[in-house]
């Protein structure tokens, strides 16, 4: 999948809820976030993208095997979508999430997503991991919603 990964940068966004089934739709290019300066790399292998986040943000991933003698260190799922609604303007709107078609909220460790976006301190990301998480408890069928933030 990536030739080489840039050094202190981990797949994420798109790229790693693709991975873990999170969204429906194939990811032809692979996102990752690094504290190095934003990349694209075209390879035979396929595109990698490297966004720019703060070091402070670097962090919620896991050593992954890929499959194939490859590994690299992916997101887990629940800060590969708050790195996406970080990076994305507007990714905390409703319309925004609700066009992602997220799939098997199950999968999502839903006080992991709440203490993920606490830690940064975003207004934003603790309103994504809301809306998220009351949308997963409402396909669970619990009525009573979880309120982040």
């Amino acid at each position: 999948m990536v030739r080489a990964m840039v050094r202190g940068s981990y797949v994420s966004c798109q790229s790693a809820l693709a991975h873990y089934g999170l969204i429906p739709e194939h990811v032809p290019v692979v996102t990752s976030v690094t504290t190095a300066r934003p990349a694209r790399w075209e390879t035979p292998l396929g595109v990698c993208e490297f966004q720019h986040i703060k070091t402070e943000l670097l962090r919620g991933y896991q050593l992954t095997d890929l499959g194939e003698g490859q590994e690299a260190f992916v997101a887990k799922p629940e800060k590969a979508l708050l790195d996406l609604v970080h990076l994305q303007p507007g990714g905390d709107a409703p319309d925004y999430l609700q066009e992602l078609r997220l799939q098997n909220l199950d999968h999502l460790e839903l006080d992991e997503l709440r203490r993920q976006a606490d830690l940064t301190r975003s207004p934003k990301l603790r309103r994504a991991a809301a809306f998220v998480g009351e949308r997963a408890l409402r396909g669970a069928g619990v009525r009573n919603a979880i309120r982040c933030g």
